[in-house]
């Protein structure tokens, strides 16, 4: 049969032809949805939420998703545990391929997404690097409500102890008191960052949001310490 088609219509190739103004067909994404398309020339674009991409049909940039998760923008796992080297390599390759200065002669709205997604690889780098927001934002994520410093269930002990730093603090310039409570925020820091580590690892999302809040207060007398030792 299909030799006798091939003799009838003589192996000509039919396209079919859609007219100019007639709707584009639907693009879509996971689950029927529909995907989105480049703002430049309408293709369809892959489906990459939150991920920086070029269109693959015009290479146009296209901007960052509302709501992007930093972890997997930063090729991380979602996990208080990072690899500090693995996310500077990270950063340092984003920032390389959509820095707004590659972006000069391109159009008005693509250098704007370029400014866009440089921000937001900035705020992801910062966040994830830091103990502290790190643990919050993964508090954020699991939907769990995080604390202010009045809210924080320390103990009498701990409280005690943040006013005497803050006393010390309040006191005439000191480099050797200045150096003792660098050390001793210091100190704390590392041993609440292994404390918040376990709390998440055991998925104790309370204990963690208790430490992170701990964690705060020492940010807070760190923030303190370095007002203190600029010259006045």
């Amino acid at each position: 049969m299909q030799a006798a088609l091939r003799r009838r219509f003589g192996g000509a190739r039919w396209v079919l032809r859609v007219p100019e103004g007639a709707p584009r067909p639907r693009c879509l994404g996971p689950g029927s949805a529909p995907a989105p398309r480049c703002w430049s020339c309408g293709s369809c674009l892959p489906g990459a939420e939150g991920l920086p991409h070029f269109c693959p049909g015009c290479r146009a940039l296209q901007p960052p998703g509302p709501r992007p998760d930093l972890f997997r923008l930063m090729d991380c796992d979602r996990s208080f545990r990072v690899d500090a080297q693995q996310l500077q390599r990270r950063f340092r390759s984003l920032q390389r391929a959509l820095h707004p200065d590659r972006f000069g002669r391109r159009p008005p709205k693509e250098q704007h997404y370029s400014q866009q997604h440089s921000s937001l690889i900035n705020k992801a780098y910062q966040t994830l690097l830091n103990p502290l927001s790190r643990g919050l934002y993964l508090l954020e994520l699991n939907g769990v409500e995080l604390a202010q410093e009045t809210d924080c269930d320390a103990d009498s002990a701990f409280l005690t102890e943040i006013m005497e730093i803050n006393e010390k603090l309040a006191e005439p310039k000191s480099e050797d008191i200045l150096e003792e409570i660098e050390t001793l925020i210091k100190v704390k820091q590392e041993e609440l960052t292994k404390e918040v580590t376990a709390a998440f690892e055991r998925d104790d999302l309370q204990e963690a949001k208790k430490l992170l809040a701990k964690m705060k207060y020492f940010a807070n007398l760190e923030d303190k310490l370095k007002n203190k030792k600029i010259p006045s």
